[in-house]
């Protein structure tokens, strides 16, 4: 009979962007359950909502992570607006989803780099970070910054982007897709990638629903979940959008979706900029935040966010509440975990892409 063995899995890794850690429990080399282990970064940034009034704090959530920093700031300005009855200009909507898009685009070109740096395909790590630099070169272009942006603002946006920005801006996707469809054809047909990504880390549509899983986790379950198909914004405008799905529930299934949907936010982006109206970018928001409660969700590159803010008539929110992708995620890792071998535990964990940083707030 064979004997238990717990080994710590993290939260230093060499494979691991964050620091994630998970007790391995093991037989042989099979895990046989893998217990997360959560708070290790904790910083209690919510609790900063009783200091900083709500024009101050979007600054504080965008700080949350840096890969989400852009849809941080836009899931919580929504959450303030819905709670103070402000409807903000509808240019000011379609700059909000293409800055979104954008963060999705360069949040999964980085998840891609990683993989393939697992997997110990150096050159292939590089050409990713290549590509993300100019998604990162568009956000300095257009808000001044790289990872934090602070271009979002309760009432609308604090920048306009001219029509010149937007041509380079259509030019620059339109280099980085074709490049990027060949990087894409190199990884998901290389064998090496097959051999230790099909059939890995699976998880059925049944267990997938009962997990509550969110984002391209779900999605590669074969479950078409994703907040934009609300049409919330101006993602009311999209001709015939249709999230991606896959019915393979494995690694390779997650890695197919995630990456096939660089591609689709680049047509997004174009979209949003062929139909975006002129007008103005921001109302003024005054006065105290209403006695009163206001949700919102929104689709992060991980998968929903969700959103809560409790007001109590003055310019400090009583309550404020982030329900990450990963905090939901957690329960699909340990059972995408279940019966995998050992050497697959960071190829299973890197194509969920778990945010630690999110979700320790």
């Amino acid at each position: 009979m064979s004997q238990k063995t717990v080994i710590p899995f993290g939260p230093q890794h060499p494979v691991l962007p964050e620091p994630l850690h998970l007790d391995l429990v093991v037989e042989d080399e099979k895990v046989v359950e893998a217990i997360p282990q959560i708070g290790f970064v904790h910083r209690g940034l919510e609790k900063l909502t009783e200091t900083r009034d709500y024009n101050q704090f979007i600054y504080v959530v965008e700080r949350i992570c840096g890969i989400c920093s852009f849809g941080h700031s836009y899931g919580y300005a929504q959450t303030v607006e819905s709670l103070m009855g402000v409807e903000i200009p509808q240019r000011a909507e379609y700059l909000r989803a293409i800055w979104h898009e954008l963060s999705r685009v360069h949040s999964h070109i980085l998840w891609l780099g990683l993989a393939a740096d697992a997997f110990g395909y150096e050159s292939l790590f590089m050409h990713c970070w290549r590509l993300r630099e100019r998604v990162l070169t568009l956000f300095e272009k257009t808000t001044g910054g790289r990872v934090i942006f602070s271009a979002v603002k309760v009432g609308g946006v604090v920048r306009d982007i001219d029509k010149s920005m937007f041509e380079e801006i259509i030019t620059t996707l339109d280099g980085i897709k074709d490049e990027y469809a060949q990087i894409r054809k190199t990884f998901l047909n290389d064998s090496s990638v097959r051999n230790r990504l099909e059939g890995v880390g699976y998880i059925s549509t049944e267990d997938a629903l009962a997990l509550s899983m969110v984002g391209p986790f779900v999605r590669a379950s074969n479950v078409a979940l994703d907040q934009r198909l609300l049409g919330n914004g101006a993602y009311a405008c999209l001709n015939d959008f249709q999230t991606i799905t896959d019915n393979g529930g494995d690694c390779y299934a997650r890695a197919k979706v995630r990456s096939a949907e660089v591609l689709q936010s680049i047509d997004m982006i174009k979209e949003f900029i062929d139909k975006i109206p002129e007008g103005d970018i921001a109302v003024p928001v005054k006065g105290n935040a209403p006695v009163g409660e206001a949700s919102n969700s929104l689709e992060q590159p991980r998968g929903e966010c969700y959103y809560y803010a409790r007001g109590n008539d003055s310019k400090f929110l009583e309550r404020f509440r982030i329900r990450t992708p990963t905090s939901v995620n957690l329960a699909g890792m340990v059972k995408a975990l279940e019966g995998c071998d050992l050497a697959d535990v960071s190829n299973i964990i890197l194509t969920i892409d778990p945010c630690i940083s999110c979700t320790e707030r």
